[in-house]
């Protein structure tokens, strides 16, 4: 008669598997501990989640400075809510606390000279507010990204980071959803996202998704009340959950920019450029002009036909205002008029000629509050809804409507500008505002130099214009939309200015700003103009009454352009072209020994049409990049296809080998940290014991008891025979076995005879016994068995198909229950109604 060892009382069936041991319930003081320690473990969390989420503005906010003031908001709302939830404070009065706290801190922080004690806001607090809230819209409506930090940005940027960290606090803690707190944390890394040309950055991406991942841990750690202790208890399976979980989201990150359309180049965060909303459709201040221009696409497609000898630029809005940290339109919304029928400059043209023309635009779904019109618009006719102008600038803007799907006829004049007309203009300038002459008193040092520098030999207003346009399209400058974001001066504020003329590369902002700075230096009015550059022919005309048919152009975002316009009494407003291959440089302002001084967008993707005259071009600074290309070209740089290549051998290589080294890390857990944790060292050899089995072909059976599985394993041949010289594997499998077998069926420490087992120095470690029948098994296995044990062994993929067969096994089951549940409810009601039959 075989006996068969019983299992002591309490437990299950007999699988062959190790019983899970689980972990003793801490003791109350411990556990008190733990909660008690809660409520400041958690603000710490979300502090550095957010704080970490943070890290990735900067590239929309120019430097660092703008960080120690977001850092302090971030853990004084963390750390007040923390301190009401330790005081067992209601759930609402912690958040209504962090509001607070947030209410102080910024009044601390920003208007502490206007508040009660400091860090009560007040009357004077909220004028003060009011001021920087319209800063911070000036510089989002003006800046191109990085923005100057000023206060009113700063401001915006601490509350909405510390709305963020109630927001996370509220879903981690009281509402006990840590996984949809990360919600808050993409919130925060959507705007790096959509505006910085290189995404949210490494950096800024690691440390929210470290700070993410430290919110989850500690909502495992600490439970948020004793009736999911259970679930938040240590278990050695999340281990491999974890890192299945991640290595399947690592995957679907790589190949998902591959089919998901709004990606560009690249694997996130770097590559990632998805825009929820779509991209611009129209040129509105609010949208940088480099992200515009680095558009892969054209968007916003505007078409127009003009009665003008070549197609004009179409101007949209001015912007005049400038503070040193930023240019910013004026919209001067006191003084605009209603009603575009009849416009009129406002000023003396004493010019002997004017320059009349019409122009019929459809501006199709480009959508912005202001009107793209050539200069100097007279008189607009056809538009749909009510419009106003402002008489300082000409500029056009919608009451009650926007630009979208607009048709309009535009009357415009100005005076036929010569060389030697404007060298006459030279008299005072009179009737134009100071706001159009004031310069910053922070105008750093290289601007003033360089512009008394290029304008040293001048005389007059016009030879100081055409000094500092011939020098800045001269051969040291180069045109370029990569170089201001890579150099970290991509805006338009003075330090700005002062990189850009050190490094004497950029786009259009950078030229017509410098351009418009250092004519204000000099004396001269400046604005700087908004809009689009000369277009490219459509090949088709439009009937205008009136003017017969004419010839169609078209523009769209990648034609996205800013000029510098100066005044000279007597003629009024005129445009210039500072900026290399953009554009077109106007017959008054080119001489033939202009260095660099013709457009050279003849050859620019066809910014300017074939038929149109344009003056003898000279050589250019650097051939026109395609729009939406970089430097490099559309071919990119040559390092790139051999750098994919290699990424992709790489993902390729790490894909394959997974599986080996999942294998190799959970063997070489059970074997170095069995004995620390749990002091169950038999159970760790024996399940790697049975993992070895399955790999080579001979898993165990459900219902198999660990001696009938020994027994078959040994009588199979894969280990060999004791007296072939291969009996180690032999004897390591038989020693694991009675291992487990006393360790799981045997009496308790401390009652176990003496005598009944060997000592330990005569038995090897279960490490080398491990290794000793996983080289008999892959001694006395075929080639093929031992390469699919090596690279795909069955004990992991079985593993991981069974997680990923979870939820569907999970939907199976409540399907036939729910199945179930309806058969018995029909089953009710049928026997119900034979009832009434029958009675």
């Amino acid at each position: 008669m075989t006996l068969t060892p019983q299992r002591r009382s309490g437990q299950g069936p007999d699988t062959g598997r190790a019983p899970e041991v689980l972990a003793p319930s801490p003791a109350p003081a411990a556990r008190w501990r733990r909660v008690g320690a809660q409520p400041w473990a958690m603000a710490a969390a979300v502090a550095l989640a957010v704080a970490g989420a943070a890290v990735s503005l900067n590239g929309v906010l120019r430097g660092w400075a703008w960080y120690p003031p977001v850092l302090t908001t971030v853990c004084v709302v963390a750390l007040a809510m923390a301190a009401l939830r330790s005081l067992r404070a209601q759930p609402f009065l912690v958040a209504l606390g962090g509001f607070a706290s947030l209410v102080f801190i910024l009044t601390f922080t920003f208007f502490r000279r206007y508040s009660i004690a400091g860090f009560i806001p007040s009357g004077d607090t909220m004028e003060q507010l009011g001021r920087y809230l319209r800063r911070a819209s000036e510089t989002v409506l003006a800046e191109s990204s990085p923005v100057a930090p000023n206060a009113g940005i700063v401001l915006v940027t601490c509350a909405v980071l510390g709305l963020v960290v109630i927001l996370v606090d509220a879903l981690a803690v009281p509402l006990a959803l840590p996984a949809t707190s990360g919600l808050g944390l993409v919130a925060v890394l959507v705007v790096p996202a959509m505006v910085k040309p290189q995404s949210v950055g490494v950096w800024g991406f690691a440390a929210a998704a470290a700070g993410y991942l430290v919110i989850l841990a500690c909502s495992q750690w600490f439970a948020p009340d004793n009736r999911i202790t259970a679930d938040t208890a240590r278990n050695p399976g999340q281990f491999r959950r974890a890192a299945l979980t991640g290595g399947m989201a690592l995957v679907i990150t790589l190949l998902l920019p591959l089919a998901v359309p709004g990606f560009d180049q690249g694997t996130f965060p770097q590559g990632s450029r998805l825009n929820p909303w779509g991209s611009a459709t129209g040129l509105n201040p609010m949208i940088s002009l480099g992200s515009s221009l680095r558009s892969p696409s054209g968007d916003g497609r505007i078409t127009y036909a003009t009665s003008a000898s070549r197609p004009p630029y179409l101007r949209s809005v001015t912007v005049d205002r400038f503070d040193g940290d930023s240019w910013s339109p004026d919209d001067r919304d006191a003084s605009r008029r209603v009603g575009v029928g009849r416009m009129d400059a406002g000023y003396e043209i004493l010019a002997d000629e004017q320059v009349r023309q019409v122009t019929a635009v459809n501006t199709g779904r480009f959508t912005s509050p202001y009107l793209p019109v050539p200069y100097a618009p007279d008189a607009v006719n056809g538009l749909a809804g009510r419009w106003s102008w402002d008489p300082a600038t000409l500029s056009i803007k919608g009451v009650d409507t926007n630009s979208r799907n607009q048709q309009y006829v535009v009357q415009s004049s100005a005076p036929r500008l010569t060389p030697e007309l404007l060298s006459q203009s030279s008299a005072p300038v009179r009737g134009i505002s100071e706001e159009f002459v004031r310069t910053p008193n922070n105008v750093p040092e290289i601007v003033r130099r360089t512009a008394d520098t290029v304008t040293g030999g001048s005389s007059t207003p016009y030879a100081k214009a055409m000094a500092i346009q011939n020098y800045l399209r001269s051969v040291e400058f180069t045109y370029s939309l990569q170089s201001p974001v890579q150099g970290g001066y991509d805006g338009n504020g003075l330090s700005v200015l002062a990189d850009f003329l050190a490094q004497k590369s950029g786009y259009c902002i950078h030229f017509a700003s410098a351009m418009a700075v250092m004519a204000r230096l000099e004396g001269i009015p400046s604005r700087i103009a908004v809009g689009y550059a000369p277009g490219r022919s459509t090949g088709a005309t439009v009937s205008v009454p009136g003017q017969g048919a004419l010839t169609e152009y078209e523009v769209d975002s990648r034609d996205a352009h800013a000029w510098p316009e100066l005044y000279f009494q007597g003629l009024g407003w005129v445009a210039f072209e500072p900026t290399p291959s953009r554009g077109v440089v106007p017959d008054y302002a080119s001489q033939a020994s202009t260095p660099g001084g013709a457009s050279t967008n003849e050859n620019n993707d066809g910014l300017v049409p074939s038929n149109a005259a344009t003056p003898a071009a000279t050589p250019s600074a650097t051939p026109a990049p395609l729009p939406g290309l970089d430097s490099a070209g559309e071919a990119g740089h040559p390092l790139t296809l051999p750098l994919y290549g290699a990424a992709g051998v790489l993902v390729l290589a790490l894909l394959v080998a997974s599986p080996r080294l999942v294998r190799a890390g959970l063997r070489s857990r059970r074997l170095r940290g069995a004995p620390s944790s749990g002091g169950n060292p038999a159970a760790a050899a024996w399940a790697e014991l049975r993992d070895l089995a399955t790999d080579y072909g001979l898993a165990p059976g459900v219902s198999e008891t660990p001696r009938h599985f020994s027994r078959r394993l040994l009588g199979s041949g894969a280990l060999g025979a004791r007296d072939d010289g291969d009996g180690a594997g032999v004897r390591a499998v038989a020693s694991l076995t009675a291992d487990f077998e006393r360790r799981q069926y045997g009496p308790p420490a401390g009652r176990a005879d003496a005598g009944a087992a060997p000592s330990e120095a005569s038995v090897p470690p279960a490490a080398e016994r491990i290794m000793a029948v996983q080289a008999a098994l892959r001694r006395h296995s075929r080639p093929a068995r031992r390469l699919r044990a090596e690279w795909l062994p069955p004990s992991v993929l079985n593993r991981w198909g069974h997680v990923a067969g979870a939820p569907f096994r999970a939907v199976t089951r409540a399907a036939a229950t729910t199945t179930q549940a309806a058969a018995r409810s029909w089953r009710t009601v049928r026997d119900g109604l034979r009832r009434l039959r029958r009675g």
